[in-house]
């Protein structure tokens, strides 16, 4: 029997070194790869006059979708930030998810808004749409107000998109901020490129303690929540050295739900948004794809590497958790309703290797760490842990995730420098040495009980209350 577990905990223990390894390979090549094309596209960056499409008539139409659900303490200024956008050509849609709360009263009045009678479009299955509003001010004739019943998220994005009128949709949490030229960086690959592009993303910044000011982001500091700061990291590291790499690689598989663009007429010709999961950002981009590559059309997927929009994290453990829950349920979700492209040759890089990373180092990561935490505490107790061995992994793989936190942010502050204080690099450097020992479990955690929440069916996003951004 002694020497049966003794077998066992040497298989589980290289099952778990050598997927280890894989793993950590697999970020030092995308992280080389990131860092090539961050160089790449800054010297175009140089080049470029983005200011050039304000005034060209050649500018395509934009629909800015934003769905609000109890936001009236925010509402007002955060439309007023929306319409503020460097762009000649497009309208804002503020679709009201059925608030609770005063967000339809505060909206109207704001902007002097009335009941429209236009047709409405129903392409997209939505729940009903109780009215269409807009504004009489003649400096906000761009702005459209929808009144709904409450679907969720999904729904109210499909229901915007049905109200569009514009060739391309971009798709926003009402409550971020943008950078005023986002809408030029994310539409400028739809009319350069030579295959036809369905969807751009950009870079997503944590927002929380930064000082803002009219609605746009005057003072960029890291913030004081320890949870917020370690967010991120975590954001530098998934987008910077992450994302990027992927989007070179026409491999992305995900376009932030935070901020997106999208080809509408691909959007309606795939169903739009699916309601029937918590993860539609990430599902209606793979959907897309398997679309275009079933209809063998040249296409392509686009990732801008400016950070282009600023989201508040969230600064409680509760919150984060059901976050990073839906997050796993979201993911787990898709990959199951996709499971076709899995190492599937005819869905190219997307089935050979897009897919299959998500499947080994997103979905099964947090089971194989939670696996191997219990199989340690198992050891312990019966004392067959081999302790140099063990110390000598630890303190290797510790080593590996403090070099990729540190490589992330030196990406950060040579490419886009938004930390110029030198106190918030050295706050990050910190967060990164604690990160393994902090940050990381709990996600995992809450990776764990996503798993067992959707094993239960559970299909609802969780109360997400936040902090709220403060403005000057």
């Amino acid at each position: 029997m002694e020497n049966f577990t003794e077998t066992i905990g040497l298989i589980v223990t290289y099952v778990i070194i050598f997927y280890a390894v894989f793993l950590m390979l697999s970020y030092v090549i995308l992280g080389f790869v990131s860092i090539s094309v961050l160089r790449d596209y800054l010297k175009k960056s140089e080049q470029t006059n983005y200011k050039d499409l304000l005034p060209s008539f050649l500018a395509p139409s934009v629909s800015l979708i934003a769905p609000a659900y109890n936001e009236g303490l925010t509402i007002v200024e955060n439309i007023r930030s929306l319409l503020s956008i460097h762009y000649s050509n497009f309208e804002v849609i503020i679709v009201n998810d059925g608030s609770k709360d005063d967000t339809l009263q505060r909206a109207i009045e704001a902007y002097k808004m009335k009941p429209s009678n236009m047709i409405i479009n129903s392409d997209l299955d939505t729940k009903d749409i109780k009215a269409v509003y807009y504004s009489t001010l003649p400096e906000f004739k761009n702005l459209l107000l929808v009144d709904k019943e409450n679907g969720g998220k999904a729904d109210a994005l499909n229901a915007g998109i049905n109200i569009s009128t514009a060739k391309y949709v971009a798709c926003i949490d009402v409550d971020c901020i943008i950078e005023q030229d986002a809408l030029l960086k994310l539409v400028k690959p739809f009319m350069d490129s030579k295959s036809r592009v369905i969807a751009t993303g950009g870079v997503i910044r944590i927002i929380n303690s930064c000082e803002i000011y009219n609605g746009t982001i005057a003072n960029v500091k890291v913030p004081d929540s320890w949870i917020a700061r370690m967010q991120v990291l975590e954001y530098l590291r998934a987008f910077l050295l992450g994302r990027v790499a992927w989007g070179r690689m026409s491999a992305l598989l995900i376009i932030s739900g935070a901020f997106g663009m999208f080809d509408k007429e691909i959007v309606k010709a795939v169903g739009g948004y699916d309601t029937s999961t918590v993860g539609e950002d990430m599902e209606l981009v793979v959907r897309m794809r398997r679309y275009m590559m079933e209809q063998k059309a040249d296409y392509s997927v686009k990732f801008i590497p400016d950070p282009l929009c600023w989201t508040e994290a969230p600064e409680s453990k509760q919150i984060l958790g059901r976050q990073r829950n839906r997050w796993t349920r979201g993911t787990v979700e898709t990959l199951w309703a996709h499971r076709k492209m899995f190492f599937n040759p005819k869905y190219g890089i997307i089935g050979m290797l897009s897919y299959p990373y998500w499947f080994f180092f997103e979905f099964l990561a947090p089971i194989l760490e939670f696996i191997g935490l219990v199989w340690f505490a198992v050891a312990v107790i019966f004392q067959f842990v081999n302790w140099p061995f063990f110390i000598a992994i630890t303190i290797m793989v510790y080593a590996f995730a403090f070099m990729i936190n540190m490589m992330a942010i030196l990406a950060e502050e040579v490419t886009f420098y938004q930390y110029k204080r030198t106190k918030d690099i050295w706050r990050l450097v910190l967060s990164g040495l604690l990160e393994p020992f902090i940050y990381h479990p709990f996600l995992v955690i809450s990776a764990i009980r996503g798993h067992i929440d959707l094993i239960k069916g559970k299909k609802t996003w969780g109360e997400m209350t936040r902090v709220g951004i403060k403005t000057t």
